[in-house]
Parts: C-alpha cells; structure tokens; sequence
C-alpha cells in the first residue's frame, strides 16, 4: 500500500512540474488557438461570398442567354406582323410580343439586382482579407514565438513524459481514474500532504484521528473538505522527483 500512494505522490509532483513548464507559455497556446478559430471564421465567410458571386454570375449569365433567345423571339413576331391575315392572329403575336417584353424586362431587372449584389459582395470581401492578412501575420508570430519556449524546455518535457507515462503503469487504474477526475476538478492539484495539521490543497485542519490513520499508510484517504488524495508526511518526505 505504501508503495501505491507514494506512486500517486510521485506522479502528482511529476504534473506539477509538467504544469510549470506548460505556464511558460503564458496564454500563447490560447491565443493561438483562438487566432486560428478566428481566421477559419473568415475563411468560411469569404468562401462563403465569393460561392455566392459565382452564383450570382452564373445567373446572370443564364438570363443573359434568356434575354438574348426572348429578344430573338421577339423580332420573329414583329415580323410576322406584316404577314397576319386577320386580328385573331394579330392579337396572338401581339401577346407573344407583349410576353417575351416582359420577359426581357424582368430578366434585365434581375440581372440589375445581381450586379448590385456581386459589386457588394466584392466590396465585403475587400474589406475582410486585409483583416485575414493581419491575423494571418499575428499567428505566424505567435506561432514562432509559442515554437521557442517548446524548444528550449522540450528536453525537460520530454524526460518528464517519460517518467511519468512509466509511472502510469503502475497505478491501479481505478487510483488513476480518481486521480486524473481530482486533478481536473482541482486545477491540477489530485494530492495532498499533512502541513500543520492542515491538508496542503485547501488548508483545512484534518482530525487528529484521521492524521494517526493517515500515518499507518494502508488505504487511500481523501481529504473530507476538498475531496483530494491525502498523503502523510512519511510518504512525501520519502519521494524525490
């Protein structure tokens, strides 16, 4: 049992130092990510315009071809009008002619409504890729800067991954599960030790009856205030990482 907790005290003093190198970063990594969510965001906006421009041509360039068949129509009935026999065919290409104009007028005024749309859409454009530009700038610094601290420390990291992936091991894997579950809920802080009769995570007396528990190291304890592991003073004064 002893050797148990003090693995669990071992892997916990192993994830503190990983912590402190991972604060070295400061908020680099956080910055970084949010520069890229940001920059997909204008990606997908500015992807986003220009499919609705190519739409937009591409209708128009169908109601040119519209225009362009209703106005050859439209000439072949004017013409037909000199050859009518009597007013039933007359008022029949009368009407064709009448529909292929507001064809015509209806398609052009469309096509209007599309010009305006492509030229807005192109201005928006415009004004976001110099933004994309900037970010694209700011992240590549951040990125370079983010690659130096990794690089100096990642000797360090990489010893300490190590170890602590051998220790993982060895745990049983319902102490992991508690550990890894009190890790997070306590901003990495899984295990406690016994200071002036206080648990060191939160600073609360821990009963005398329970620090003479703690001292026989045969079973885990979790502190009653703050839910981490305890440990007793024997076993953190016995593990040198």
């Amino acid at each position: 049992m002893i050797n148990r907790l003090k693995i669990l005290y071992e892997l916990q003093k192993i994830d503190d130092q990983l912590d402190e190198l991972e604060e070295l970063r400061g908020d680099l990594p956080k910055t970084v990510e949010d520069l890229e969510t940001e920059i997909d965001e204008i990606k997908n906006t500015i992807s986003e315009k220009e499919l609705q421009r190519k739409e937009s041509m591409g209708k128009r360039k169908k109601n040119e071809s519209q225009i362009e068949i209703a106005t050859e129509s439209q000439k072949k009935f004017k013409a037909q009008l000199y050859k009518v026999r009597n007013n039933k065919e007359y008022d029949a290409l009368t009407k064709e002619i009448d529909h292929t104009e507001e064809l015509v007028k209806k398609h052009e005024a469309e096509n209007n409504e599309l010009a305006d749309l492509s030229k807005t859409l192109a201005d928006e454009i415009d004004e976001i890729k110099p933004k994309l530009d900037e970010l694209s700038d700011e992240i590549k610094k951040k990125k370079d800067d983010l690659k130096v601290i990794i690089k100096a420390n990642e000797k360090e990291e990489a010893k300490l991954n190590t170890q602590r992936k051998k220790l993982e091991s060895q745990i049983k894997k319902g102490d992991l599960s508690a550990y890894m579950r009190i890790r997070k809920a306590k901003k990495g802080k899984a295990v406690a030790t016994i200071k002036r009769s206080a648990c060191s995570g939160c600073h609360n007396i821990v009963p005398s009856q329970r620090q003479l528990e703690l001292r026989q190291n045969n079973r885990l304890f979790y502190c009653e205030y703050c839910g981490r592991i305890l440990v007793s003073a024997e076993i953190s004064e016995s593990v040198a990482v």
